[in-house]
């Protein structure tokens, strides 16, 4: 595992960010740092994207910034590019996958199938994308679905329709590193500036995860 993987499991969650606007980066950032996670996945499902991780890579170079939503080549790059520190993907795309790994960028790709997974594992990845994790069946399924290759050690994020109340279901599992959360950030509490409200829902699901992971 990289080590931007290995923070991102030291801390047991992952905020999953849609952000419409680069001026509101630097709040949101700091709104989750002041909340003990300064690290946010950044997707690819607004045009703001690339601008708001060039903005935090420049202006606030501690906060883990990931990718993600990176469902081509050019979004890949555009990470990378941007100051990314690290991608995901909802599903699993060979050649996206090969150009991260000939690129030496970190990527999770998304798995919801043995044969997906068996693909990722077969290209030396360790850690994937388990997506959508709510709809495709819970932490049973991932369970399931992992037990054939628990020898290789491969560790999972589970996102999609995770809140702080399903989270610790995730979390006891030891093949999960850190889940996926929109709830912490929402677009609409971006938009209007709610960084209080951020900044609270992040000191609540950190403290929830050092209950079901004491320290």
């Amino acid at each position: 595992m990289t080590d931007v993987f290995a923070q991102a499991t030291a801390l047991g969650i992952v905020p999953v960010i849609a952000i419409e606007d680069a001026d509101h980066a630097l709040g949101l950032a700091d709104a989750l740092s002041e909340g003990g996670l300064p690290i946010a996945e950044i997707t690819f499902r607004t045009a703001a994207a690339a601008a708001v991780m060039e903005k935090l890579k420049r202006e606030r170079p501690d906060f883990l910034v990931g990718a993600g939503t990176v469902l081509d080549i050019a979004s890949l790059e555009a990470a990378h590019a941007s100051g990314a520190r690290f991608g995901l993907s909802p599903g699993f795309d060979a050649e996206i996958v090969e150009h991260a790994l000939a690129m030496g960028f970190p990527f999770a790709p998304g798995i919801m199938t043995p044969s997906e997974l068996g693909a990722a594992a077969k290209r030396g990845l360790r850690l994937c994308k388990f997506f959508p994790a709510g709809t495709a069946g819970g932490p049973a399924a991932l369970s399931g679905i992992s037990a054939p290759f628990a020898h290789l050690g491969l560790k999972f994020i589970p996102t999609g329709g995770i809140t702080e109340a399903t989270m610790g279901d995730w979390l006891k599992l030891s093949s999960v590193a850190a889940v996926g959360g929109t709830w912490i950030a929402r677009t609409e509490d971006i938009r209007e500036g709610r960084w209080a409200e951020i900044t609270r829902k992040a000191k609540s699901a950190l403290a929830a995860v050092r209950q079901i992971r004491p320290a």
